[in-house]
């Protein structure tokens, strides 16, 4: 498929020679790589693949690409472009996803019943945004809240890169010829399994969150979601959490147990759900058992790699049946975060890595294993020491905690339509953790708080086992 990013390629018009722009410099090549690769993302594809839509909660990948656009477009552009004119009026009735402030839009669950715009006419709409967007940052302003909301965006975008992978993925895997998104992989598999074991760590009064006006200045690297905030103290009961993921192979033998079948190991509205939707095993994988379908198509199980695409209630059974528990988010948070907290991040299985899916644990994933340990001078505690035999703490697959999605103490709601991006939201859903294989690195951290109903199993979500101490 062709696509329009001349203009991401392009040389930028050199700022005037200020120090207050600087962080607009950074911003400009932040916002080139990050729209690039929602563009690079879309390559593999043909143009029939961009439109369909499978359930409704997913949406057509040109709606992804049409809808990160608008949020620019809406709320970049508009408030800091002088004199903007809009690509086409009628977009931000189509691509509005759910801010009531900016008014109506058109229904989720029909998205792929929009055949125009054309696909090749949503590249040229992102073609205009991108052109505006950079002749605004190239020509300065209000430095401060113009690089605070573009950074939102960006990071928005980020999140529906994520979205247009899974979202493809059930699609393609509702046609019969069960094709693969790509070939184009790093993927190669078959690592030996690393033992699990469970790692204590100390509990206590802890601190979690970020706070917003610490990440107002930082720029990319530094954004925090308001969700995140603010920073806060809890109590943690000591507990112990498994050095890996749960595998594909350790989920089998749940099912060969008759895990499906048996009500005791089930929340009440999970057993309803596996009833109702007659679940026998998780989305993608085959009736053998034997094969699952992935992004690069139907490929043979890998009894070592991280079961994926399990809903909460598939991933608390499990937990149950092991006779163990999901951490809360909070002890997740304590234990992914310390001194090497971006030496995990750097070792995870993100998008980046080209492999589109989970892979095996192994012991030279464990940081207490690695040469690079002479740094072992940043080890302060029993906790940070603890904390070097887990594996698979960022990447691979997003990890459900048993922890309600709410407000943190003292959250407040930004004003106005961008006040709907979180907080609306806190009720019904939990939290998961970590990122997943098709999430860029640079979007995660330790405080990063995703949500989805538990009966949502189309996301690269798996399972990472607690125990109380």
């Amino acid at each position: 498929m062709p696509f329009q990013t001349h203009i991401l390629t392009e040389a930028a018009r050199p700022l005037e020679n200020r120090g207050d722009l600087e962080p607009l410099r950074s911003l400009i090549d932040q916002y080139r790589e990050v729209r690039s690769a929602t563009a690079a993302l879309c390559e593999p594809l043909a143009p029939e693949d961009c439109v369909i839509q499978s359930m409704p909660d997913a949406s057509p990948t040109k709606w992804h690409l049409a809808h990160t656009s608008w949020f620019f477009e809406e709320f970049v552009l508009r408030a800091h472009a002088r004199d903007y004119r809009s690509y086409d009026d009628a977009f931000s009735y189509l691509f509005n996803s759910y801010y009531e402030a900016v008014g109506p839009r058109h229904e989720r669950p029909h998205r792929g019943l929009l055949s125009r715009p054309t696909v090749q006419q949503t590249f040229a709409y992102r073609a205009y945004v991108d052109e505006q967007m950079l002749e605004l940052l190239n020509g300065g302003g209000e430095t401060s809240d113009l690089a605070r909301i573009v950074t939102l965006g960006l990071h928005h975008e980020q999140q529906h890169q994520e979205l247009l992978l899974t979202d493809i993925k059930h699609a393609l895997s509702c046609n019969p010829l069960l094709p693969a998104y790509t070939q184009d992989s790093a993927f190669a598999g078959g690592k030996a399994p690393l033992p699990l074991s469970f790692i204590e760590i100390d509990g206590g009064l802890v601190e979690a969150g970020r706070n917003a006006d610490q990440n107002a200045d930082r720029g990319f690297d530094g954004f925090a979601f308001d969700n995140e905030s603010p920073r806060h103290r809890t109590y943690l009961q000591p507990f112990k959490l498994a050095n890996r993921l749960v595998t594909n192979g350790e989920f089998r033998e749940f099912m060969a147990d008759g895990g499906y079948r048996h009500a005791e190991f089930w929340l009440s509205d999970g057993w309803a759900t596996v009833q109702r939707e007659q679940w026998t095993r998780p989305i993608y994988w085959q009736d053998s058992l034997e094969r699952e379908f992935t992004l690069l198509g139907l490929r043979k199980l890998d009894p070592n790699a991280p079961v994926c695409h399990l809903s909460y209630y598939e991933a608390d059974a499990y937990a149950r049946w092991r006779e163990a528990r999901l951490p809360t988010e909070f002890e997740w948070e304590h234990a992914a975060s310390g001194a090497r907290e971006r030496a995990r991040i750097a070792a995870g299985n993100f998008v980046d890595n080209r492999n589109w899916h989970p892979v095996a644990a192994d012991a030279a994933g464990a940081l207490s294993d690695r040469k690079d340990m002479a740094a072992r001078k940043d080890m302060v505690n029993r906790t940070d020491t603890a904390r070097e035999h887990l594996v698979q703490m960022f990447g691979d697959v997003w990890e459900w905690t048993q922890s309600a999605y709410s407000p943190y103490p003292g959250f407040v709601t930004a004003a106005g339509a961008i006040g709907e991006y979180n907080g609306k939201f806190m009720v019904s859903q939990l939290v998961l953790r970590g990122g997943s294989c098709v999430t860029p690195r640079s979007h995660i951290r330790p405080t990063y708080r995703n949500f989805f109903y538990p009966t949502a199993r189309w996301q690269f979500s798996g399972v990472r086992l607690a125990k109380d101490a």
